[in-house]
């Protein structure tokens, strides 16, 4: 509490000395917030706790410096943030602060779990998988909730999160597949229409026939507990490294990447990953 006070008056001197932050609104901070959450992404997917802890900070002056401009407006302050985030919690957590009220001791095991998944249900009390499939119910009850199920997906994310999200939430409502493995037709379904649509040069068909596929293919992560934002960034890491093992050849043979041959590309490209495989044991 007393270092959570002190970044607060430290904001409280910024805001009224300095011109920087004084000019600063919602609007230009905005931009500025998007690129803060991402800088703690790649922090995070490094593993890296010091520049962890260092992101989470300015993520938290974010979230201070927006509430500190609500209450000059007279709009809120950063104890209501914090009282209203506390209350929803609460509010959330019903097998936590009132499991006799909703049964907790007994729920209701998930249609899942043969290959050893979380079946909902641990020496009889609620486990993650469980709080996870009441959670958008209880969101629906809130007074100031989502009135939807999908309502709560903000329209800004990036679309492969967003497809990753939407399955979550429609499956936390029994909107999924009963047998995970039931997937890969409709995977192979998409494909088939994919590849239909670009025999025939139909460009708009094909655009909607490639969303339909990646959609699947989503699907197919999220049944197998894969999360596929992160899958995709390992993969474009990996890409970048190996590329960047060709043109690191290119410059030292002094052979620009464009005289090179796609043959001597693709065996730079082998001895790149036979690289990483040596390293990783």
């Amino acid at each position: 509490m007393e270092a959570f006070g002190r970044l607060l008056d430290v904001l409280d001197v910024l805001r009224e000395k300095c011109p920087w932050d004084r000019k600063q609104t919602n609007q230009s901070l905005r931009p500025n917030t998007i690129e803060e959450v991402y800088e703690l992404c790649d922090a995070l997917i490094n593993d890296d706790v010091p520049d962890i802890c260092k992101e989470l900070g300015d993520v938290l002056l974010h979230v201070c410096f927006y509430a500190k401009i609500a209450d000059e407006k007279g709009q809120f302050d950063v104890a209501d943030v914090c009282n209203r985030l506390a209350d929803k919690l609460i509010f959330r957590h019903p097998h936590v602060y009132h499991p006799s009220q909703v049964g907790a001791a007994a729920p209701k095991p998930l249609p899942f779990g043969e290959n050893g998944e979380d079946s909902g249900v641990e020496n009889g009390v609620a486990t993650a998988q469980q709080v996870i499939e009441n959670w958008e119910q209880i969101k629906l009850k809130e007074k100031d909730g989502n009135k939807r199920v999908l309502s709560g997906i903000p329209s800004a994310l990036p679309s492969l999160i967003k497809a990753y999200r939407i399955q979550e939430k429609t499956r936390n409502v029994g909107f999924d597949w009963e047998d995970k493995g039931d997937v890969w037709a409709k995977v192979r379904e998409e494909l088939g229409e994919l590849e239909d649509e670009l025999r025939k040069e139909d460009r708009q068909r094909s655009t909607e026939e490639l969303g339909d596929f990646i959609f699947s293919v989503i699907n197919a992560a999220r049944l197998y507990h894969l999360n596929p934002d992160t899958a995709l960034e390992m993969t474009n890491r990996k890409f970048m490294k190996r590329f960047e093992y060709i043109e690191d050849h290119s410059i030292k043979s002094g052979k620009p990447l464009t005289e090179m041959t796609i043959e001597e590309m693709d065996r730079l490209w082998n001895e790149a990953k036979k690289s990483e495989r040596d390293s990783n044991g």
